[in-house]
């Protein structure tokens, strides 16, 4: 199953390749911060539909993950990093996928703060 999400403007969209079913929220001072809830697919399973020009990036910390965010209203619907094996990845903000009901997902808590 795919799903579409954007950023709170709509300048930023995107599609994933996947069935969402288990998240994880993490209390990084980042992720905390922003409210992210987040499930991981690898990035050819994800369709950005935004112009580099339209994105801004944000790294912290090990400056291994980018998070991008729209320049217009400011929401970050996704960043870009590597799963452990090293392979490409995409982070997804589900809370930017209107269709998806928050409550049916399986949530994760990850301690971030020891990372």
């Amino acid at each position: 199953m795919g799903h579409q999400g954007s950023c709170h403007c709509g300048k930023i969209s995107f599609e994933v390749d996947a069935d969402i079913n288990q998240v994880i929220e993490c209390n990084c001072s980042h992720c905390r911060r922003k409210g992210f809830v987040l499930s991981f697919h690898p990035r050819d399973k994800v369709r950005i539909t935004a112009s580099a020009d339209d994105l801004a990036t944000y790294t912290f910390n090990k400056h291994v993950i980018k998070h991008h965010f729209c320049k217009v209203c400011g929401c970050a619907p996704f960043g870009f990093g590597t799963d452990p094996s090293g392979n490409l990845a995409t982070a997804i903000n589900v809370r930017c996928i209107p269709s998806l009901d928050m409550a049916t997902l399986t949530i994760t808590k990850v301690d971030g703060t020891k990372f």
